[in-house]
């Protein structure tokens, strides 16, 4: 049977996905590590497009 392998996200590094694989998806410790101070730091964002307060009416007073 073929073992299934992936990329490190952080890195590239092929990883075997396999339950001994203990930081799977990544490689190691470190990448996984980097990983969480990424997201800590909120490096990654998903991009939100400028909105003009007049087009939506629902935020008008009462």
């Amino acid at each position: 049977m073929q073992q299934r392998t992936v990329n490190c996200p952080q890195c590239g590094k092929k990883v075997v996905w396999e339950p001994a694989s203990r930081f799977r998806p990544f490689c190691s410790e470190r990448c996984k590590t980097n990983d969480l101070s990424q997201w800590a730091q909120e490096s990654y964002r998903i991009p939100e497009s400028e909105k003009n307060p007049q087009d939506n009416p629902s935020t008008e007073p009462l």
